[in-house]
């Protein structure tokens, strides 16, 4: 692979110097003698890396030049999907969109007498040439045909080992084995990313080969190809379909909107809007770290995901089953994993038809936009000061992320109302009452018009970040569908050379994972 051979490679006479002069800061590299123990450590029982030498000669007779992979900040497509991240997190970029069309990523390694030899997803070596640090012997991975273990009398159809349970076994931690993965930091991000796309692949793959097993002939008819306007009748009957089982097609999402769409014909309009988003600081996620000798958390993300899933798990059940919003009769969320760090939930409650176009009071009841009275109500007090205060921006932080053109995109902060109405744009206008309560944060004041709308019961059972909308209106259900099965996040990236006269340039249009 390009990008890991010129990091071996490139000028091996100072390679040690070259690795840390790639860090952009100077001031976190590591030590010089650790960066030339691990080069011998490779070197000493890496059959791979030994292998990269060979290849010295050959690099210092063709320089390359040096290139640098850039997300531009100026887009053209969906803000909510190109934005450029906001954490310093590592993520992958896959050209085009995961479709149909053929799907292919591998190393490329030069032989000794056929050349230029591609070593795909399924290779053995493939994770141990790209992460010689990871698998420092140079060991096997994934392999086709590993067995399951034997479960006594019971059969299954699936006698093979996945390439989705390979990557799930290696990222549990067990007591009574090594965690050299799980403790290279930031390397384990690239590390989940790469193994995500390397499945995704395999996936590809499946489907491309097993088209039959599919049904096909469903979506190959002439009717088909008028609908979709195909003009070329050369490609009718030769397409290969990504089925709407595949997660994140573009089936899969038309699926999800008309079957959104069809419970919203049976049910009515939905009546809450909750985006719910992963805290962090979760006793739960300290109390594993701890468990394993790790005071960071920002690496182990297997972790915060997981407890992410068990919280989202646990509030749905509380919705549904002990009705803090009364008689629910439908509900459906997704999750999301967008460029802001952490991953969140966009949920839709539909509520009973007697609950519809409910009164002021009814929703001052569950929903609030409001600093509790901390002598009253301390609990929720620090909750909300915790997580539901927008800001500060405006004039007192005009970097904040939220500021575009030197306005709040967010419409903060909001005015003071003593009720609870209806807009004329069929949007809600919670109370927020002047009532004195405020929290000073970073130097500002933030009074009721920073608070986002929140139910003050979830809000305090599960301690983050829980935004409660009401969304009962004709004008809304359509933006609130489209929005939930958008799709997964992309980016605009650019490669450009290091040189004054740039005239190397290629914008890609790519999907955007996080590790």
């Amino acid at each position: 692979m390009t990008l890991f051979a010129q990091l071996y490679i490139y000028d091996t006479d100072h390679e040690i110097s070259n690795r840390i002069g790639t860090l952009q800061n100077p001031e976190r590299a590591p030590d010089k003698d650790i960066v030339q123990g691990l080069t011998q450590m490779l070197d000493e029982n890496s059959n791979l890396v030994r292998s990269y030498r060979k290849a010295r000669d050959m690099f210092e007779a063709q320089p390359h030049t040096t290139f640098h992979l850039r997300l531009p900040e100026a887009r053209t497509g969906d803000g909510r999907q190109y934005n450029i991240p906001t954490e310093y997190e590592v993520g992958g970029l896959i050209v085009g969109e995961l479709t149909e069309k053929k799907f292919e990523r591998d190393i490329i390694v030069h032989h000794r007498t056929r050349g230029l030899t591609h070593i795909d997803e399924l290779h053995p070596s493939y994770m141990s040439m790209a992460y010689p640090l990871i698998h420092p012997y140079g060991e096997d991975g994934y392999i086709l045909g590993i067995t399951l273990e034997n479960r006594g009398s019971q059969t299954f159809k699936r006698q093979a080992l996945m390439m989705c349970q390979y990557y799930c076994f290696r990222l549990q931690q067990r007591a009574n084995e090594g965690h050299t993965l799980l403790l290279v930091g930031r390397l384990l991000q690239q590390y989940i990313v790469d193994a995500y796309m390397t499945v995704e692949q395999e996936r590809f793959r499946w489907i491309q080969t097993h088209q039959n097993e599919l049904r096909t002939e469903l979506y190959l008819g002439l009717m088909d190809a008028v609908n979709h306007g195909d003009s070329d009748s050369s490609t009718v009957g030769k397409s290969v379909i990504l089925p709407s089982s595949h997660t994140g097609g573009p089936r899969y999402r038309a699926q999800n909107y008309h079957d959104a769409m069809a419970i919203c014909r049976w049910v009515g309009y939905p009546d809450l809007f909750i985006t719910f988003t992963c805290n962090p600081k979760w006793p739960e996620i300290n109390d594993m770290l701890g468990l394993i000798g790790q005071k960071d958390d920002s690496n182990r993300v297997d972790i915060v995901c997981r407890m992410f899933e068990i919280k989202l798990q646990q509030l749905m059940h509380y919705i549904k089953k002990e009705q803090p919003f009364d008689r629910v009769m439908a509900c459906l969320y997704t999750i999301e994993f967008q460029k802001k760090g952490l991953p969140h939930a966009h949920i839709l409650i539909f509520l009973h038809p007697s609950m519809k176009n409910p009164s002021p009071e009814y929703i001052d009841k569950i929903i609030s936009a409001e600093i509790p009275d901390i002598n009253i109500d301390p609990d929720g007090y620090t909750a909300v000061k915790k997580s539901m205060l927008h800001g500060p921006c405006g004039q007192a932080n005009t970097s904040s992320p939220c500021m575009q053109q030197g306005k709040c995109r967010k419409f903060f902060p909001k005015k003071f109302n003593d009720a609870s109405t209806i807009g004329e744009d069929d949007y809600p206008i919670y109370r927020r009452r002047d009532t004195g309560v405020f929290v000073e944060r970073k130097g500002v004041v933030l009074d009721n018009r920073y608070v986002i709308p929140y139910n003050r019961n979830l809000l305090v059972k599960f301690n983050a970040h829980i935004n409660v909308e009401l969304c009962n209106s004709a004008r809304s259900i359509k933006y609130l569908f489209k929005y939930i099965n958008k799709g997964p996040d992309r980016a605009t990236a650019v490669i450009e050379t290091t040189e004054e006269r740039d005239e190397i340039r290629s914008y890609l249009d790519c999907s955007f994972f996080y590790g």
